[in-house]
This record gives C-alpha cells, structure tokens and sequence, in this order.
C-alpha cells in the first residue's frame, strides 16, 4: 500500500475513533434530551470529535500545525456549505449530516492532493519537515 494510501486510511480510523470515544462522553454529559438532542448540534459536535481525532494523529504522525489546520477545514468545508442551503430550505438536516460527512471523503482526499509529496513521503519524515 503506498504512503499515501495509508496515510488516508489512517486519517480516517483516526476520525471515527474521535467519534466513537469523544461523542458518548458529550452525550452522557448533556444527556439525550434538551441540546444533546439537536441534530445540526449533533452533527456539529461529531465533525469537532473527527477533527480532533484526525488532528492528534496527524500530529502524532509529524505534521505541522498547518496542515493539520489544512486537514481540519478540508473535513469542515461541506458543512459551510450544506448548512447554509439547510437554512435556507433547501435540504434536510438529514441531508446535511449524511451528506457533509460522505463530501468530507472527498474534501480530505483533495487537502491530501493538494500536499501530495507530503502525503505520499514515509511519516519518519514528516517531523524533520515541520516545526
């Protein structure tokens, strides 16, 4: 599998481990009723969880700030977008949560193509190249 490949896939392991770690702690915090039980706040604190999954393994892993930054807005960016057109009565909200975090697939792949020799190089690198 080439780094970039993998880099990806980890990424994504990262993200949902985020979810599945972060969510039921906010959940059991705020309960299931009262604003636990918005589903734009919902969907809201899961793309947080994924960033900051994403975010502390990138880090691991030997990336600068920056391009975890780069990562966490490329993660975010369908959002920006569904979540206006939700307001405005053009999709659901069911819409937005499936549909932001499938675009999100794509959004990352394309922050990683945008830094390809980055992404493509062995992550032993990574920490020589960055603060």
């Amino acid at each position: 599998m080439s780094p970039f490949v993998r880099h990806y896939l980890e990424m994504v392991v990262a993200m949902f481990a985020g979810m599945f770690l972060l969510g039921p702690i906010t959940f059991m915090a705020l309960g299931m009723h009262g604003p636990a039980a918005d589903p734009l706040l919902r969907t809201t604190l899961m793309v947080v969880y994924m960033n900051l999954g994403m975010g502390a393994w990138m880090r691991y892993r030997g990336h600068s700030w920056e391009r975890i930054g780069e990562m966490a807005l490329g993660m975010t960016l369908p959002f920006f977008v569904l979540v206006p057109a939700m307001w405005a009565g053009l999709v659901s909200e069911t819409a937005v949560n499936v549909g932001g975090h499938l675009a999100m697939f794509v959004t990352m792949w394309g922050a990683m193509m945008l830094r390809r020799a980055e992404y493509s190089m062995d992550h032993s690198q990574h920490a020589h190249m960055h603060d």
